[in-house]
């Protein structure tokens, strides 16, 4: 078995949920070297996440971004954690209900994503940084 291992560090993004397929492919082409095995995605922050989702249609990205503001909205009075602004709390709950990782498939060196599938970034800040990533891939 083979183990890799990398850090992305991604560009800034808007908020909003965001196609990073490409990216986390071009960083760590050892993938190629693998016939069968998984790729872990993890992302080191508290404020953003990692979900898989449609590819295609953009549209289906403005609106995760439109029913997650609605589901968990900002200036909520019960928020107590409100020190770097209206969006944080919020980006905390966000990133919680989504997750900070994702495990993929590796087919033939590639990753085995359906057709319609992609890597999101979702990005809950207003003016996040450059956000980091772990990948870690491994197989025979």
């Amino acid at each position: 078995m083979k183990f890799y291992q990398k850090e992305l560090q991604l560009k800034p993004f808007n908020r909003g949920f965001h196609l990073i397929t490409e990216a986390i492919v071009d960083a760590i082409p050892e993938l190629e070297s693998l016939k069968v095995g998984f790729l872990q995605v993890f992302i080191k922050h508290t404020s953003a996440g990692l979900t898989i989702n449609e590819n295609a249609d953009p549209t289906v990205r403005i609106d995760f971004e439109s029913h997650f503001n609605q589901m968990v909205p900002e200036n909520t009075p019960y928020y107590i954690h409100t020190y770097e602004g209206p969006d944080d709390m919020p980006a905390h709950v966000k990133a919680s209900l989504l997750g900070n990782s994702i495990q993929i498939p590796i087919t033939d060196g590639e990753l085995n994503l359906g057709i319609w599938q992609g890597i999101y970034l979702c990005e809950h800040r207003d003016h996040a940084s450059g956000r980091n990533l772990v990948l870690t891939a491994f197989g025979s």
